[in-house]
């Protein structure tokens, strides 16, 4: 790379001494030049000594710096570290993750050559137990993960969203910065904001990431339950979708619901519910067969604890929020967030 912009990596953590060493030196690591590399981590208030370590690798390393965020929200965390930033180039990294020495160096390159606002990688699951191992074939499956482009490594070109991202600081001055009242979903959210506003979000196969994925079914549960609900929010919020994706297992749910409340179809709810239960074993033994029995039976029911929970978190959604714009407590606009967006600058 002949050009290399100045670089921001924004880390936002919480309560994650088990990780967030690694991450760091994954970070430190980059072939990246280091002149022209700044890392911010915006820490929430951590207790369980995330920010002893980061106070130690503050000291060894003067390019890493800590900011608080008391608000513990990871959107508004990453709008304090993008306000306090001041490198041409901002790439979001997050501490569950491992990345390849030339992470940031790919992602840059990526940026520069497309001219796309924000692009990024695909979302590549690693398994450490069983668990992982069954989910991280769900996650490969269309049936799992409804086709989603950012979740293969072989898909390339312009997307609707993608895993984390690398953007030009001039993005968030057109677009505006992250949703501060998202308490999930706040990425694609903006992914959405800036195509539909005329930007580009790019999937490059160069650009590799490796996360770990939920190691047991209540918090996988938890995850996608925050999913459905994030993206019911951002569905009210813009009154679309740029994909029909994320409103499919509500969808499915409901349809199933209404057909069992109507005695003349309930049989027609049940044959669909075998067929349902059929066809993610089916899957689950086509995804698992590289692993064996063991894996193939486990993944069965996480096709089911993925989409019964992200149905459940896009009901409670549209509940929610839909009442709160009902009672004329609007939600956040992109308009307010554009007013904001000098802030970001």
């Amino acid at each position: 790379m002949i050009h290399c912009p100045r670089v921001s990596v924004i880390i936002p953590c919480y309560c994650e001494a088990k990780f967030i060493e690694k991450c760091l030196q994954n970070v430190i690591d980059q072939d990246y030049p280091s002149e022209s590399l700044e890392v911010i981590v915006a820490d929430g208030m951590s207790t369980d000594g995330t920010r002893e370590i980061l106070d130690m690798y503050c000291d060894r390393y003067p390019h890493i710096r800590v900011i608080d965020n008391p608000d513990r929200i990871q959107s508004a965390g990453l709008n304090e570290m993008i306000r306090s930033s001041r490198g041409d180039v901002v790439v979001r990294m997050d501490v569950h993750c491992l990345y390849p020495r030339n992470y940031v160096r790919n992602c840059v390159e990526a940026l520069m050559l497309t001219g796309a606002d924000n692009v990024g990688g695909a979302q590549r699951a690693i398994a450490q137990s069983r668990f992982q191992r069954a989910l991280c074939a769900v996650l490969k499956s269309p049936l799992g993960v409804g086709g989603a482009k950012y979740r293969s490594e072989h898909e390339e070109g312009y997307v609707d969203t993608v895993f984390l991202g690398c953007f030009w600081r001039v993005a968030f001055e057109k677009f505006g910065i992250y949703d501060p009242e998202a308490i999930t979903n706040e990425d694609a959210e903006l992914n959405q904001r800036i195509v539909c506003n005329g930007g580009k979000v790019y999937l490059s196969k160069s650009i590799v990431v490796h996360y770990f994925p939920r190691e047991n079914p209540f918090a996988l549960a938890k995850q996608y339950f925050r999913y459905g609900f994030g993206r019911a929010r951002t569905l009210l919020k813009h009154r679309r979708l740029l994909a029909l994706r994320p409103v499919a297992p509500f969808a499915f749910a409901l349809s199933l619901a209404a057909l069992a409340l109507v005695p003349a179809t309930q049989n027609v709810a049940l044959g669909i519910l075998a067929l349902y239960a059929m066809t993610t074993a089916g899957e689950a033994v086509r995804v698992g067969a590289s692993h064996g029995a063991a894996i193939q039976m486990l993944a069965w029911p996480i096709f089911a604890i993925v989409h019964a929970s992200h149905a459940l978190g896009f009901a409670v959604g549209l509940a929610r929020y839909g009442g709160a714009m009902a009672k004329g407590r609007l939600l956040i606009s992109p308009s307010s967030l554009q007013r904001v967006q000098s802030r970001a600058r």
